[in-house]
């Protein structure tokens, strides 16, 4: 070469499924997968990867198919999360919450060739393929049988399971690589109204930016072992699949999530690390005494999804577990922001601390910017930690763009590459973003806008609340006023003490301002949620919509 510069006809593809062959050189006899009394190794897991990507080519899945999982926390689905994509096809993993109609919706819009399928989610994906249109080829099903589960009856001896197909595969595949780094490997659904899914494209140079990204800015060691609490199929596990295979840490599948079992297995497992929405975080905090077991050593909870309140956190650290709080998109792969700790805030009191905490803080050491603009005109916001705008985010994790959907990816990304998240947050002057609210979710009474998160943590700071949600309910005098759903603690529902609408209301006027005081207070045994969490805030918009509109003409707020 006569110039300084690459080659880019000599250039190796950026992958992360390079991390498995790494990962069974360097850790070959370590423990890779666990899943009740079944142990692999990573040695192990590298040949039961190459045989599936090997398997799968036999079948005819060649580059840039999409094989589709419908799976929880199974050995299966971690395998899947580099063995497809080692065939060449693009990864789609599909949220098991969700039914019928719309598993039907996202097979026809992404064109599945093949899904591999979970017993007891079998139903739901023979009705999603009978509403399949009319001529539409339905894709080839794979069923991973669950031998810890005996209420499944064994599969008919004719059916392709997940260990025949195995068995067919040849553990010295030489897998398929990437012709690009830009070539897509992932596909992953945002949650939405079914009749225009959103189909978000991520790259293997993205998804590889992001794993190394998300174990540097969490400062993960090598062996650690991480529990699965954490969906897979939600933004493939915040890229931790692949992460894990880069510090050989031993994961800890779990078909299902509840505190005792949860606790049992960070017990017996010795669990150092695991990820989870806020709401994994609130059962922990509130689980019943006998439920709760001494953590086996420091414990550490990255949460991200929603945004947590400070209470929340400062509950959960109070039993002992170190959190961690990061920020991140289905369009970004994993989570793109953090609240970076600064070792002063240690000496704050305790309430200050999960204060601080519950910010959404900022850009991880590989996300190149993020800014807070405002709609109307596109520039920065002040850094007054008042002033509301939508975050912006830029840098090599963010997606290709929306599958078959030119206008949405043109919506979302602009201005040289600019991802328009929707949500919509304020800058702090140490420059900490802190997120406000979607911007669906922001309430405007009276022309004052409210934040519905910022109500909510103060709701969630009261001692008998398990959950709150706070969301717009139509008023004759204000437009809007805020209506919050509240779930109590176990030990506060019933009896002649229970928590009532104006004791809640009242204790909110002692904690902020008046017009930011839920009008509205409704008690349910639980809120609905997503897989991942969230709560359904869609839902109960309706619910407030369908009661109609509050008739308090006070004009006092």
């Amino acid at each position: 070469m006569d110039k300084l510069g690459a080659n880019p006809a000599n250039s190796c593809a950026l992958t992360p499924l390079g991390f498995l062959e790494r990962a069974a050189t360097v850790f070959g006899d370590c423990p890779s997968v666990v899943y009740h009394d079944t142990v692999f190794t990573w040695s192990q897991t590298h040949r039961r990867c190459l045989r599936l990507a090997s398997a799968l080519v036999s079948l005819g899945i060649s580059r840039r198919d999409i094989v589709s999982v419908l799976l929880p926390n199974v050995p299966a689905m971690y395998e899947a999360q580099f063995a497809v994509p080692m065939s060449g096809a693009v990864l789609n993993s599909i949220n098991t919450r969700l039914d019928a109609r719309t598993v039907s919706v996202l097979l026809r819009h992404s064109g599945s060739k093949l899904i591999f399928v979970d017993p007891a989610l079998l139903p739901v994906l023979r009705e999603a393929l009978r509403l399949l249109p009319a001529g539409h080829p339905a894709p080839r099903v794979v069923l991973v049988e669950d031998p810890h589960e005996k209420e499944f009856p064994p599969a008919p001896a004719d059916a392709l399971t997940y260990e025949r197909l195995l068995e067919k595969g040849d553990p010295e595949f030489s897998w398929v690589r990437p012709a690009s780094e830009w070539d897509p490997m992932i596909l992953n659904y945002t949650s939405g109204t079914t009749s225009a899914p959103k189909g978000v494209v991520h790259c293997h140079r993205g998804i590889f930016l992001i794993t190394v990204d998300s174990l540097v800015d969490w400062a993960v060691p090598p062996r650690p072992t991480y529990l699965w609490t954490l969906p897979m199929f939600h933004a493939n596990g915040w890229s931790f699949p692949w992460g894990m295979a880069v510090v050989g840490g031993t994961n800890v599948c779990l078909r299902r999530v509840d505190a005792a079992e949860v606790y049992d297995t960070i017990a017996r497992r010795r669990v150092t690390h695991l990820c989870g929405a806020p709401v994994v975080l609130n059962m922990l905090a509130n689980a019943a005494e006998g439920v709760r077991k001494p953590l086996p050593g420091k414990v550490r909870i990255l949460t991200a999804g929603a945004p947590p309140p400070a209470a929340v956190l400062s509950r959960t650290e109070a039993i002992g577990f170190e959190v961690s709080h990061g920020y991140g998109l289905t369009e970004t792969a994993g989570l793109v922001l953090s609240c970076a700790w600064k070792g002063e805030w240690d000496r704050l009191p305790a309430s200050e601390r999960a204060r601080l905490k519950a910010r959404q803080g900022v850009r991880t050491p590989g996300m190149a910017e993020v800014d807070i603009v405002d709609g109307e005109t596109g520039r920065s916001v002040p850094r007054d930690g008042s002033t509301m705008g939508e975050i912006v985010l830029r840098g090599g994790c963010v997606t290709l763009g929306y599958l078959n959907d030119e206008a949405a990816t043109k919506a979302a990304i602009r201005d040289n590459g600019w991802f328009y998240t929707g949500d919509v947050g304020v800058m702090h002057p140490d420059g900490y973003l802190e997120i406000r609210d979607r911007s669906k979710d922001v309430i405007i009474s009276g022309g004052e806008n409210i934040s519905s998160v910022e109500v909510e943590s103060v709701l969630y700071g009261h001692p008998a609340v398990n959950e709150a949600a706070v969301v717009a309910r139509p008023d004759e005098f204000w437009g809007e006023t805020p209506c919050a759903f509240v779930s109590l603690k176990q030990q506060q529902q019933g009896g002649g003490g229970a928590v009532t609408a104006a004791e809640v209301i009242a204790w909110s006027r002692e904690r902020m301002p008046r017009y930011m005081v839920p009008r509205t207070v409704v008690f349910r045994d639980e809120l609905p949620k997503t897989s991942t969490g969230k709560i359904q805030k869609y839902v109960l918009r309706n619910i407030a919509k369908e009661m109609g509109p509050s008739t308090n003409r006070n004009s006092k707020m």
